[in-house]
């Protein structure tokens, strides 16, 4: 499965805070992470400029525009 762009990681991210627990965001991104069964080294998948993974910067930008709407 390929690492699903930012819009497709918002529902997830919306039924796992659903309940109103809070969570740590790398708690959050765990979950979607497991949610989507990455593999490994879809987890690992760097940007191109190598300073973070592609799945925590999708579940961030997806995080940012849910708190903004």
């Amino acid at each position: 499965m390929p690492i699903p762009d930012f819009q497709s990681v918002m529902r997830p991210i919306l039924a796992t805070v659903a309940d109103g627990t809070a969570l740590a965001l790398g708690e959050l991104r765990e979950r979607i992470t497991n949610e989507f069964q990455l593999s490994a080294e879809e987890r690992s998948e760097r940007l191109p400029s190598g300073n973070q993974t592609v799945i925590n910067n999708r579940v961030g930008w997806a995080r940012t525009y849910l708190n903004k709407a």
